[in-house]
């Protein structure tokens, strides 16, 4: 895989890939930047977010889950001092559909973190994941209640 970014001027930059796909990159005007596109860290915990979403989505998918709206949510800590690196990130599934099957959701949970994720494997290794769900069922008119929360701990711990 290439990736690079081109720099356009002051702190702007165009990051492209080996797909051809093409986005801002910027930075915050406290720094100098024009406030013109993502901070590379958000893209770290972006492609986290979307990396496990994924798998979910799509073994889930293969379980024949009834799932109407999901979601993958990161909060990432940083270091106070530079180069403020993540220290820990808390990942939130979020799914919405009628009677989903937790042991199918927790399942999926964990064969991304164990088996399909690498973003999910290598930040992993250097900073704690904590993995958690919420599932929501529809109360019509596109309202919706949580039914169940939980935490994924990985067999053994």
């Amino acid at each position: 895989m290439e990736a690079k970014a081109t720099w356009q001027q002051g702190l702007s930059f165009t990051g492209t890939a080996d797909s051809g796909f093409q986005l801002a990159l910027g930075a915050d005007p406290a720094v100098g930047g024009a406030n013109d596109g993502f901070r590379p860290m958000e893209l770290m915990a972006i492609s986290l977010a979307g990396c496990t979403a994924m798998d979910v989505i799509s073994i889930l998918t293969k379980k024949r889950q009834p799932v109407t709206g999901f979601e993958v949510a990161v909060q990432a800590e940083r270091a106070a001092e530079h180069p403020h690196v993540f220290t820990r990130a808390q990942v939130t599934y979020r799914l919405t559909g009628q009677d989903l099957d937790e042991a199918a959701v927790l399942r999926a949970i964990e064969l991304s973190a164990t088996k399909y994720c690498p973003a999910q494997a290598m930040l992993g290794r250097v900073m704690p994941l904590d993995l958690t769900y919420e599932l929501y069922e529809e109360d019509g008119e596109k309202k919706r209640r949580l039914v169940k929360q939980g935490q994924y701990r990985p067999p053994g711990s």
